[in-house]
């Protein structure tokens, strides 16, 4: 059949055929459009999706009467910001290359149709299915969770004694005889030996619960407190030509930073063709020549990403790359064969026909 014949010529992708979301248009070819129809095959743009991690460190204000009362010998003592990189995720997307715009005109009388993104970029012919690959989960920024000092406990302890009190020895005093005080309070209150018995399980859940944060909030005010939070910035990048080492970014106390800005570390990127894409050849190794008219789409190449930080791998990813590529043609006519057309399912990130088949027998 000629669908087959013609799978000698198409780029194999392997991908998972179904409807996706994306915003997607259906155009005919007709009289009234001189059954021509225009399309762009796109460029392939990297998207980096770098996940930081921010550690602050702040002392109580009790921190150097951490091991005289409690026996702490390494509360914190002075404040600190600390961000690492926690991932780096590598994507892909098409943009449309006005380089290759393309009018591909159908024999008259028929009415093939082709589905085309709000980037002008060809999804499929003669059928409305669309190519979706595994999807990627990318990370979602997390706030940091409040530390005991920033509860309604940290403010219940405050009693009269410590608020009036210019000490700060005598307040850390004070400070530590409640937390023994707390301590001995749940020791009862867990043996039965409290004057004052909670009347359930729930309302001896919350006194406990209550018990705890009072004595979190009065440790912090001595160990200090650590607050952990992650922030997800995306940088997007044209790898038309290779990089070795590329600064992409900075990572800085603010998170991701423009690459001239010192005050952060460098992120680094490189891009490494593979692998370039080839025309296709006959049984004797001849380059088969562009058809009359041909139906324009990529035969992609492959390129090496890899992402670097802190002399660590954070990402390394073989891609395929539409600027590595070369453009061929299938015969229009094929679509419109009134024996047995076919029909075409795109990549849109390289521009590669994914599947040919009968558009009969679909």
């Amino acid at each position: 059949m000629k669908f087959k014949n013609l799978l000698t010529t198409v780029a194999a992708v392997s991908a998972t055929l179904t409807l996706t979301a994306q915003t997607t248009q259906k155009f005919t070819a007709t009289k009234a459009n001189e059954y021509g129809i225009a399309y762009t095959l796109p460029s392939t743009m990297l998207d980096i999706t770098i996940e930081t991690e921010t550690t602050v460190k702040e002392p109580g204000r009790f921190y150097k009467y951490a091991k005289k009362y409690l026996n702490i010998d390494n509360p914190i003592s002075e404040k600190s910001v600390d961000v690492k990189v926690k991932s780096v995720t590598v994507t892909t997307r098409g943009v449309a290359n006005p380089d290759r715009r393309y009018l591909v005109n159908f024999k008259p009388g028929t009415i093939p149709f082709m589905m085309i993104n709000d980037e002008n970029l060809p999804i499929s012919i003669n059928t409305e299915k669309v190519l979706t690959t595994d999807e990627v989960k990318l990370p979602v920024a997390v706030d940091a969770k409040p530390t005991p000092l920033e509860t309604d406990a940290a403010r219940q302890v405050l009693n009269e004694e410590m608020l009036q009190s210019q000490s700060t020895a005598k307040r850390a005093e004070l400070a530590a005889a409640q937390i023994y005080a707390l301590r001995q309070s749940r020791t009862d209150l867990i043996t039965g030996q409290s004057e004052s018995m909670p009347p359930d399980g729930k309302a001896m859940q919350i006194v406990m619960d209550n018990i705890e944060a009072q004595e979190a909030a009065l440790v912090a005010m001595f160990v200090g407190t650590t607050k952990v939070s992650t922030r997800v910035s995306t940088v997007s990048f044209d790898p038309s030509e290779d990089v070795n080492d590329m600064i992409l970014a900075r990572i800085s106390p603010d998170g991701v930073v423009e690459p001239d800005d010192l005050s952060g570390a460098p992120l680094y990127l490189s891009v490494t063709t593979v692998e370039e894409g080839k025309m296709p050849v006959d049984e004797k190794g001849k380059e088969i020549p562009f058809p009359k008219n041909g139906f324009a789409y990529c035969i992609p190449g492959k390129a090496e990403i890899k992402v670097t930080f802190d002399g660590k791998t954070m990402a390394d990813k073989r891609i395929e790359l539409a600027q590595a590529g070369v453009v061929y043609g299938l015969n229009p006519n094929s679509f419109t064969d009134k024996k047995e057309p076919i029909y075409l399912i795109f990549d849109p990130t390289t521009g590669a026909a994914a599947e040919i088949g009968s558009a009969n027998r679909q």
